[in-house]
């Protein structure tokens, strides 16, 4: 493996952040409000919803893997990775507004147009996202600089989280439709244009610098071999799964909590406004908590003290807002800086996969931890739609005790249980810092001359 030994500029780092911005643009409407779309506008069944929302990301997440091995063996004038941003774009936008087109069907029609425009969304979003994880890991050979392009990138996905929860309950009345399934177009539409521009952003001004020998290109079988015996990987694999798991149950039962327990939807983007600036301000803080402790450390108290936060709206008030806002904000800011210090542990993994078996299959590596998000994501959001309907959610109606009883598991209780299990996961990651500093001097002893990066 060659590398360039050159310091990320402040422009490409912010150019590699927009694209998770970008792809923040669709994520987090569908983390955040596509299952209520589905119920409350589109007028699908809640156990429905339940069920596709984890059948369709589970059947794709299959193709994560495949496009981090194809992204791999790729060969181009751009890289590995940047192609498939460039071509990649375009169809993800137009099928993001598609979704939410809202076609005059019969149930059994809409359910099949929901699965249909579903899937090729989540197609879609695997191969642009998929690489675009993995394009991280070889920007720079440097553990630090890998870190702060990492801090980044979740604060420019953060920012778009924050954008959506914030202002689609607002554009969704007021972007000119009609209709709440007009407003909810409406929105997409901008979102869209937004995001495929933002990507072509990433495209034109990133680089390819961590080049992987012509050795390194072993059958796939040899390249799943090694990941299976990559320990670090795998206890970052299994906390993938939980964390996404609870993102999907949380982000997507904010809304309902609001609407049924608080008594005012509307009123639920300001506090995710509230929270999303925490949550980014917690991001940036990425590098004060690092002088506190090490990575491993604070992935464990950082996500741990989040869920807690999270268990406690279960025995407050829902009515006592300045409690809510409090918890929400505590609990943002001590989650922002868990996705940068995670993502840069997992280009971790690849030096350490590279240097205990002499390979390098960044793509894989990213693309199997995507998956493992995907499976996480997919449950948590297939047990929103579940639990709802088990426990007698009917939209646009007065909801029953029990009913709402289900809405404060799936908003608190559950997704706190997820997150400490997360937390505590974490404690078997041994690869510390001194042995990564060790990695990278024993990787670069291994290196010829640096080799130009892709333009």
């Amino acid at each position: 493996m060659s590398t360039s030994q050159e310091r990320l500029s402040f422009r490409e780092k912010f150019a590699y952040g927009l694209g998770d911005t970008a792809s923040n643009f669709f994520f987090q409407v569908f983390n955040q409000f596509l299952v209520y779309y589905y119920t409350d506008i589109f007028g699908l069944k809640a156990d429905a919803v339940g069920t596709m929302m984890f059948a369709m990301p589970i059947m794709v997440a299959l193709l994560n893997p495949l496009v981090g091995i194809a992204a791999d063996r790729t060969e181009s004038r751009w890289g590995k990775f940047r192609p498939y941003i460039l071509w990649g774009a375009v169809p993800y936008g137009a099928l993001g507004y598609l979704m939410f087109a809202n076609p005059a069907l019969g149930s059994g029609g809409k359910l099949v147009f929901a699965y249909a425009t579903y899937g090729l969304m989540l197609v879609a979003y695997v191969a642009i996202n998929t690489p675009y994880s993995a394009l991280m890991g070889v920007m720079s050979a440097s553990s630090e600089d890998r870190t702060s392009l990492s801090t980044y990138r979740f604060a420019c996905a953060f920012t778009g989280g924050l954008l959506i929860g914030w202002l689609v309950p607002w554009l969704k009345d007021h972007s000119g439709g009609a209709t709440p399934a007009e407003g909810f177009r409406n929105t997409m539409a901008i979102f869209a244009v937004v995001s495929v521009g933002m990507f072509l952003y990433t495209f034109f001004n990133t680089r390819e610098r961590v080049k992987a020998p012509v050795s390194a290109q072993q059958s796939v079988w040899t390249d799943l071999r090694d990941l299976s015996g990559n320990a670090p990987w795998l206890i970052l694999f299994f906390t993938a799964f939980l964390t996404l798991a609870n993102v999907g149950l949380r982000s997507g039962a904010n809304i309902y909590y609001f609407k049924y327990c608080v008594g005012d939807e509307s009123g639920l983007g300001q506090y995710n406004l509230f929270g999303g600036l925490a949550f980014i301000i917690g991001s940036l803080s990425t590098k004060l908590f690092l002088r506190l402790g090490s990575r491993r450390a604070l992935m464990i108290w950082l996500t741990s003290l989040n869920a807690l936060a999270m268990g406690a709206f279960y025995v407050v008030d829902a009515h006592n807002l300045p409690v809510l806002y409090a918890l929400n904000i505590f609990a943002a800011f001590v989650a922002g800086p868990t996705p940068a210090i995670v993502w840069s542990m997992y280009a971790d993994t690849a030096d350490y996969g590279e240097w205990k078996f002499g390979r390098r299959s960044t793509g894989l590596v990213f693309s199997a931890a995507v998956f493992a998000q995907k499976v996480g994501l997919a449950l948590g959001s297939a047990m929103l739609g579940w639990l709802l309907s088990y426990y007698g959610y009917v939209a646009n109606a007065v909801q029953t005790p029990r009913a709402l009883f289900g809405i404060h598991l799936v908003f608190a209780i559950l997704p706190c249980a997820f997150a400490l299990l997360s937390g505590l996961s974490v404690i078997f990651y041994r690869l510390d810092e001194t042995t990564v500093k060790q990695i990278e001097r024993e990787l670069a002893a291994r290196k010829g001359p640096p080799a130009p990066a892709a333009a």
